[in-house]
């Protein structure tokens, strides 16, 4: 672990998401922003520190649920607003201090330790076709001698492509020093992180910048940034699934949430979405199915089945239009149409179409548990809680209502009753009635 320390700039606003929502915890692939900051930047510190304001107890505590080993300031935003403030009042643990935004989810440890040049700063930069929108950096000899926002530069500046793609590493000694010397005589009236530069610069100090890949540093400030940015994220995680031998049809049209896991012979057909802590290994997923937070082992599922959190298959069928929930099934098959909620089914025993698990009374949920080599017949209600034992039959039409016993035959329907001729009485009355 490289000895320093890292600061992660999260206190804004974000207007421009058009969102009451905090910018910072707006999902890529199932997780916030501000995740994939924290996440890359353990890779190489063990010194985090994040800075809130905007709805900082919501962000904090939504950050909490992945993270514990993270400190959190909050900016003083009234007396010290901007970039520049953000960074005051923390004594970074370590001779370097590198400065990430929370807005860049794509960002990689891998491009951070390029960082780890020996300067008081280092400022990423970008080689653009058109720097339009950035602030501009000029570059002499291999040092920075100047940044200069877009609206502040000249004809000649503007033409300049090397653009700030604003990630810094300070000497921590040099950053300690010189936050005091910030002050807010621009025309926004806040303290700004570039000014630090401008410091250095008139100091003799060496600057370097760092050239750095574009798509590992997009920043996402609207809606369709933030669209952008997932498009990028999804397609560097079937990449590795891809490499690691998944099979994958139309994988564009697939989609996988950060923290999946899919290992062995697995296919994954197109329309598929893989959701929260899924793992998946040795499987069939078929079109347009849905597993969310649920392990699934040498089985198959779909087309169109949904799997939903706390199931588990093992060596089962789930065919079209099943939708499991809290269910542990081995060996089970569930060709179709039927919602199988809060159960342990056995192995070698089949559910016939249209089952329901009547799990929930309204107040409370229960379990039902069902053996093996059970033969369920169609259109099946098991009212929880219920226990079938092994070797059963389960006629066609039934509505359990008690547990049954091994190698019974459980069977409730009404007495066929027959009318001869009745539908012609039925109809030739309903004319007369209405002459």
């Amino acid at each position: 672990m490289n000895k320093r320390s890292i600061i992660i700039l999260a206190a804004g606003q974000g207007t421009r998401m058009k969102s009451s929502f905090p910018k910072v915890l707006h999902k890529i692939s199932g997780k916030p922003m501000l995740y994939y900051s924290i996440k890359e930047a353990l890779k190489l510190s063990d010194d985090i520190t994040v800075v809130l304001y905007h709805q900082y107890e919501k962000v904090k505590e939504q950050i909490e649920k992945y993270f514990t080993n993270i400190n959190f300031i909050i900016q003083d935003h009234e007396n010290y607003p901007g970039t520049g403030g953000a960074v005051m009042n923390i004594v970074p643990k370590y001779e370097k201090v590198l400065v990430l935004n929370g807005d860049m989810p794509l960002i990689q440890a891998s491009e951070l330790e390029k960082f780890d040049i020996d300067a008081t700063i280092v400022m990423s930069v970008l080689e653009l076709e058109s720097a339009d929108g950035y602030g501009r950096v000029i570059i002499k000899n291999g040092d920075v001698k100047k940044i200069v926002e877009q609206k502040d530069a000249s004809k000649e500046e503007l033409q300049i492509t090397t653009a700030n793609a604003g990630i810094y590493q300070f000497e921590t000694k040099f950053l300690l020093e010189n936050l005091p010397r910030l002050n807010n005589n621009n025309a926004q009236k806040e303290y700004y992180i570039t000014d630090l530069v401008e410091m250095a610069i008139n100091q003799n100090l060496v600057l370097k910048p760092l050239i750095v890949n574009e798509e590992n540093f997009k920043g996402v400030n609207s809606k369709v940034e933030l669209a952008d940015a997932e498009v990028i994220h999804q397609n560097r995680i079937k990449k590795e699934f891809l490499k690691a031998g998944v099979i994958m049809r139309l994988p564009e049209t697939i989609y996988i949430e950060e923290g999946v896991e899919i290992e062995g012979e697995t296919i994954i057909e197109n329309g598929v979405s893989l959701l929260g802590n899924s793992k998946i290994i040795n499987s069939h997923i078929k079109t347009n199915s849905v597993v969310e937070d649920s392990i699934i082992i040498d089985s198959d599922v779909g087309p169109m089945a949904r799997i939903r959190p706390a199931s588990e298959l093992n060596k089962t069928h789930i065919g079209n239009f099943v939708e499991t929930k809290k269910a542990i099934l081995n060996g089970v098959k569930a060709g179709h149409l039927s919602y199988l909620g809060d159960c342990f089914i056995d192995e070698g025993t089949n559910i016939g179409c249209g089952t329901i698990t009547c799990n929930y009374d309204g107040v409370n949920k229960y379990q039902t548990i069902i053996g093996k080599n059970v033969f369920v017949g169609s259109d099946t209600q098991f009212v929880a809680p219920i226990k079938v034992e092994d070797d059963v039959i389960i006629g066609a039409g039934t509505t359990v209502t008690s547990d049954i016993k091994k190698g019974e035959l459980y069977v409730s329907r009404a007495k066929t009753k027959t009318i001869d001729g009745y539908f012609y009485k039925h109809f030739e009355k309903a004319k007369k009635e209405k002459k």
